[in-house]
């Protein structure tokens, strides 16, 4: 292979192939910690051989390849090898005596599953959703720890001891790195679809700093979630998912003006809109309405269906959206839903109604300190010309919210009067 700049070149493979490497070294070594230190390894002698060998034909398949006979030699050095023999039995036995196997066998039929697995291990329960976010992040991301705390706006020592509190609680725990059993399944796999839309949601919205968004993370939470589909074609919740957030990213362009303010969904210039991620996202809506009834992502999907097939606002069909709404607060109560219906209701039948819901929510402890819910209620009064209401709900959205470009958003709209 002809490149200009070995050590880019090694980035850009490391950030594409990192995943499935440490996912097929934690299948034999069957620690996460470990598996992660031995691709690392892996990555330094490729930056101190590729400058000068040249960069191979085939750099994962070099790297996975460099990295599990890093793993086997650890194994047969180790004082306690005989030890390591009897906790993983016959398989690693097996595996040892026959390495190249393995080597060809991680780097072809199981590598899907390999991932599947290290994604269920880095969104397992017993973890914090600190450390699943950036265990995450870090294991099938390949992001650094710089990375993580950049894009969470939290210093880089604190992103450091997640991720470390976050191996020694597997190691501790004793986490198998194997796909849960069936009756774990459903419970297991809402935890990774948490961790996934997480990490969208902080690039779409962000909960703090200067950024309106932060596309990096909306890029790899699609990935992400994406890779989940192709591994679990039969499960509804994922394609739902997948189709929440294709439709969701598809508005990213039209999010900000030219001038860098946000852009309400309103008022939205439904030009910029990613036609491609549209259709992605409603065959991704199509997939999970086939396997069955939609759950709560698919939901959510369905509704953002309802703004992208409109041809303008004027023309959404709220009382469809209203509806959706219904089923959700059903389905997956919680008081945002909640604030998140009374919109669409008030869109549907007038403000007045819209109101009624919003007021039911202002004793809510849990949006206590949810900027959304003055900022919806001013809306809905500025509508029904109570503008001097609406001018202090706006006022507290802005104190409540850490973002810069949403206090501008809300501070503008208080000085207009709604």
């Amino acid at each position: 292979m002809t490149v200009g700049d070995p050590h880019r070149v090694v980035e850009a493979v490391w950030r594409i192939e990192s995943a499935r490497v440490i996912a097929g070294l934690a299948r034999m070594v069957h620690d996460v910690g470990l598996a992660e230190e031995l691709a690392q390894d892996a990555l330094v002698i490729a930056l101190e051989q590729w400058p000068t060998s040249g960069v191979p034909d085939n750099p994962g398949g070099w790297l996975m390849l460099t990295a599990k006979h890093r793993a086997i030699d650890l194994l047969r050095r180790r004082s306690r090898y005989e030890q390591k023999l009897e906790e993983v039995g016959r398989d690693m036995e097996i595996r040892q005596e026959s390495a190249e196997a393995e080597l060809d066998d991680a780097l072809d039929d199981h590598i899907g599953d390999d991932l599947l697995r290290l994604l269920f291990t880095a969104c397992h329960p017993v973890l914090s959703t600190e450390g699943r976010l950036a265990l995450t992040l870090r294991l099938l991301g390949g992001l650094t720890t710089e990375e993580i705390a950049r894009a969470f706006l939290v210093p880089e020592p604190t992103v450091g001891q997640r991720i470390f509190r976050a191996k020694r609680t597997l190691a501790e725990k004793r986490v198998r790195i194997e796909m849960p059993a069936p009756a774990e399944l459903g419970d297991r796999l809402s935890s990774v679809l948490e961790v996934v839309y997480l990490i969208f949601n902080e690039g779409y919205s962000a909960t703090a700093g200067d950024d309106w968004m932060r596309p990096s993370l909306c890029e790899e939470a699609l990935r992400l979630g994406r890779i989940l589909a192709a591994l679990m074609p039969g499960e509804a919740e994922v394609h739902g998912l997948v189709a929440l957030m294709e439709i969701q990213a598809s508005r990213t362009r039209a999010r900000t003006g030219p001038d860098g303010k946000a852009v309400l969904l309103l008022d939205q210039d439904r030009g910029l809109w990613d036609r491609l991620l549209i259709r992605r996202g409603l065959d991704a809506l199509g997939r999970a309405e086939a396997l069955g009834t939609l759950g709560p992502y698919g939901l959510q999907a369905a509704i953002a269906a309802c703004h992208v097939r409109a041809p303008s606002a004027g023309d959404t069909d709220w009382e469809r959206m209203a509806a959706l709404y219904r089923v959700l607060a059903h389905v997956a109560p919680s008081p945002v839903v909640e604030l998140n219906r009374a919109v669409a209701v008030g869109m549907a039948y007038g403000p007045a109604r819209g109101l009624e819901i919003v007021d039911r929510l202002v004793t809510e402890r849990a949006l206590g300190g949810y900027p959304q819910l003055p900022a919806v209620r001013g809306d809905l009064l500025a509508k029904l010309g109570r503008h001097g209401e609406a001018r202090e709900e706006f006022g507290r959205a802005a104190e409540l919210t850490r973002n810069e470009r949403e206090r501008a958003l809300f501070l503008g709209r208080a000085a207009g009067g709604g």
